[in-house]
């Protein structure tokens, strides 16, 4: 399996772009306050996912993971700050809370299965969605 091919990653991958994108457009002040530290906790999440699944232990595929959801719980603390400070529209922000969520299930399903049969087991897509 490629790393591309893992869901929690493509997942991952696509809340950074978004976080991007919104803070983007931002003026100067917000952006260089909030949202440095939004896109930096964003983009982390995928970064760990990546240097996680580069590992050759498990036990260093798993510790990267819990970085990585780390990582996500810093995420939703930024948007509800940026949502806070009138930065996110109710929009965006109701689309990204619903997709940070799923991530959650879909992350902690990840770490779950990781090391579970003393291999370097990954799910599969149909063993990500479980809830």
């Amino acid at each position: 399996m490629d790393l591309k091919d893992l869901i929690v990653y493509q997942i991952a991958m696509d809340i950074g772009e978004k976080v991007w994108n919104i803070v983007n457009e931002w003026a100067f002040f917000p952006k260089n306050n909030i949202g440095n530290q939004w896109v930096k906790s964003a983009d982390s999440i995928a970064a760990n996912i990546s240097e996680g699944f580069g590992r050759y232990h498990f036990k260093d595929k798993k510790n990267f993971s819990y970085f990585a959801r780390g990582s996500l719980f810093e995420t939703t603390t930024w948007l509800d700050k940026a949502k806070n400070r009138n930065l996110v529209g109710e929009s965006d922000y109701n689309e990204l809370t619903s997709v940070i969520k799923n991530l959650g299930v879909k992350l902690n399903n990840y770490i779950n299965s990781i090391g579970s049969r003393g291999d370097q087991f990954l799910p599969t897509d149909n063993q990500m969605t479980t809830e």
